[in-house]
């Protein structure tokens, strides 16, 4: 418990040192920016295929995949239900509010917790390329659908084209993404019989430690001067139904999952848990601003659950560690 609770110190530590980098604007208005493309474009994914390379695939597709992508699938459904007979929701927002709710920040934040928390980066890789491969394409293609069903189309079948060419679309975009590209080429790795050797991986290694701290500290960053649950503006019964499905619900059917169908115990219960209790991710706002849908709803969420995961994830390892 003791490490658990000096992993979640030095993150608090570096999130608040970008909160005040941000507040006192010490490295000019663009070092967000900055250091977030770094982060994204050259150590996350350094990080990744380290860790990876590694490693071997029996130890990466595990029962903390089943349940992290189950959970997912049931939480995003589930908002679904609730939104579509509580609030009457049309069909794009109610799929903003679903990846709200079960779309997990597996990258900015889970990387950083996966390494001082639980000290694995296994859950990650798999986690993310569930997420970009499957649940983000066809978020993309109900949206496209929706998009084109609200024009005047001419055409019959264009709007299931626009659907298919959305959702492939978005599948090839992600996969082109810096960080998945390298879990992928980290995944071959461990596939095949076969290390690279140290001295090619050791420069590798040595970026990819610029990812975790570089990332809290964009974190932070992102957190000053943000305003939320605006009166007449923001969507709020749909953010707080995101929200608690995201920061309760969601933990406690992983819990469930892993626990009562999986029998897992200790350090694998403690992952699958900490994994669904991650907030909202920050490419639901990106969806949600291409589609001009759900906007507030995807960044009022991500914030609030960004806020609130904190003393869950702090519980959680209080019980479970």
């Amino acid at each position: 418990m003791a490490g658990v609770l000096n992993g979640f110190a030095v993150i608090v530590a570096l999130v608040a040192l970008g909160w005040i980098l941000a507040r006192t604007d010490v490295l000019g208005s663009d070092a967000r920016l900055v250091l977030n493309r770094l982060v994204f474009f050259v150590a996350t994914p350094a990080l990744l295929f380290d860790s990876l390379a590694r490693t071997t695939l029996d130890q990466v597709f595990t029962g903390v995949f089943v349940v992290s992508a189950v959970s997912a699938i049931i939480i995003a459904v589930l908002y679904m239900a609730i939104a579509r007979m509580w609030l009457r929701r049309p069909a794009s927002d109610l799929v903003i509010g679903a990846l709200s709710a079960g779309y997990v920040n597996s990258a900015n934040l889970g990387i950083p917790i996966a390494l001082y928390v639980l000290g694995d980066l296994g859950f990650v890789m798999p986690l993310l390329l569930f997420q970009v491969v499957v649940l983000q394409p066809i978020a993309i293609a109900v949206l496209e659908r929706a998009q084109a069903s609200d024009a005047d189309l001419t055409d019959g079948t264009r709007g299931n084209g626009g659907a298919l060419s959305g959702a492939l679309g978005a599948l090839v975009q992600a996969i082109r993404t810096p960080i998945v590209l390298a879990a992928l080429a980290g995944v071959v790795m461990a596939a095949v019989p076969w290390t690279p050797p140290e001295t090619l991986l050791e420069p590798v290694k040595l970026i990819g430690q610029i990812s975790v701290p570089g990332a809290l500290l964009v974190f932070g960053m992102s957190l000053y001067g943000v305003k939320v649950l605006e009166a007449g503006a923001s969507p709020r019964r749909e953010i707080w139904l995101a929200s608690v499905l995201k920061l309760i619900a969601h933990p406690l059917l992983a819990y469930a999952l892993g626990a009562g169908l999986l029998g897992m115990q200790g350090h694998e219960l403690l992952t699958v848990v900490v994994a669904a209790a991650l907030p909202t991710a920050q490419n639901v706002l990106v969806v949600a601003t291409r589609y001009g849908h759900g906007i507030l709803l995807a960044r009022d969420s991500a914030v609030i659950t960004t806020l609130g995961a904190l003393p869950v994830l702090l519980l959680v390892s209080a019980l479970l560690a």
